[in-house]
This record gives structure tokens, C-alpha cells and sequence, in this order.
């Protein structure tokens, strides 16, 4: 199937911000708001991103209307896929302590036939590049479902240590689960890098 042209509107929209090879990280665009909240609300792609309160069109147009500080606690980019010309996901790093150096990263892929592609891991690699090169954190961190085993799996593939598991950290489909809680510390991803 052949990518569709992009048309000088849709330019626009595709702005950036860090270049990899098959995908980049762009900023969040409003213009978005339909497709993030048929991914928020999709039973498949919200099981392990936690999302468990239906979502309204008009809440996550108004996430873009908040006015934000210039150091904020949360960063949020879209995975855009450079050869389908399509925003596919998102990823970023919230609760971000500035002072002690640290974030939970976090990705999702909206577009479930964009599973199993290693966009996941690609992105995530570069979403740590960032937090550890741009923004210098010195440690990020996440908790994933032990069922989630492609979420675990990019996380070991990237370098992240199994700091614990959390005893029934997560709820998901009517029964609790253990979590993975991991971590990546700058220098070990300078080591590997």
C-alpha cells in the first residue's frame, strides 16, 4: 500500500522535534484530538496504558488550551511514522523531579498494526537519548504489567533493570497483577552507548 501525498496542510502538522530512522518524535498537535482519543478509548491499546475512565473529545482538546510554565513536570510527543506519514502513538515523560534527576517514561502505540515492529523500541531509545543528553536526568524509571510482555521486553532491550515487582501494582481485565518496575540510569546508558 502506497503512503498517501501529504498535502501543504498536513506539512504543517508534521513538525520534528527528534529525528530517528524510521519514526520521529513531534510535538503533540491538537489537530490529533480524534485520533489520540480513539486510542485512549480502544479496549486493545488502553488494556496496559491505564487508561480506565472514557475519554471525551472535548477533554482532550482542552488538554491543549491548559497554559503550561516553561519547566514543566510532564513531556508528551507523538511517534510519527516518517514513511506512512502518520502520527501512530505517543510517548513521554511525566512526574519529572528536577532537582533529583529523574522521570517515568512512558510509550504507547495507538495503532495496533504498528505492534511488533520494533517502533517501540526505536522511539523509546531515543526518548531516553533525550532525557539523558538534553534535558540531563540522571534516572527514568516505569512499572509494567507482567502480562505485557512487549512492553517488559523494550524495556530490556533499551537497557532497563528490573528494579522489583510490585504485588498486585496493576488492576487490568478484573484481576489485580504483578508490576515490573524498572529503571535506567544515565550512566549505564552511556556505558552501553
Amino acid at each position: 500500500m502506497e503512503p498517501k501525498e501529504v498535502n501543504e496542510e498536513e506539512k504543517i502538522d508534521y513538525i520534528p522535534f527528534i529525528r530517528g530512522k524510521n519514526i520521529d518524535l513531534c510535538p503533540r498537535n491538537s489537530k490529533f484530538a480524534k485520533q489520540y482519543l480513539r486510542w485512549k478509548n480502544d479496549p486493545r491499546v488502553r488494556k496496559y496504558a491505564r487508561t480506565v475512565v472514557p475519554r471525551t473529545l472535548e477533554a482532550e482538546k482542552n488538554k491543549f488550551e491548559r497554559k503550561t510554565e516553561r519547566w514543566t513536570d510532564h513531556i508528551s510527543l507523538d511517534i510519527w511514522h516518517k514513511k506512512d506519514k502518520k502520527p501512530i502513538g505517543n510517548l513521554g515523560l511525566g512526574h519529572i523531579d528536577w532537582i533529583n534527576g529523574w522521570a517515568n517514561a512512558y510509550l504507547f502505540i495507538g495503532e495496533p498494526e504498528y505492534w511488533n515492529k520494533n517502533i517501540a523500541t526505536e522511539a523509546t531509545e531515543l526518548l531516553v537519548n533525550y532525557a539523558f543528553n538534553e534535558l540531563n536526568l540522571n534516572k527514568l524509571h516505569g512499572g509494567v504489567a507482567v502480562e505485557n510482555i512487549g512492553s517488559w521486553t523494550v524495556a530490556k532491550k533499551v537497557g532497563f533493570k528490573v528494579e522489583g515487582i510490585q504485588k498486585h501494582g496493576m488492576y487490568v481485565d478484573g484481576k489485580y497483577v504483578d508490576a515490573k518496575v524498572h529503571c535506567l540510569l544515565k550512566e549505564d546508558w552511556l556505558k552501553k552507548n
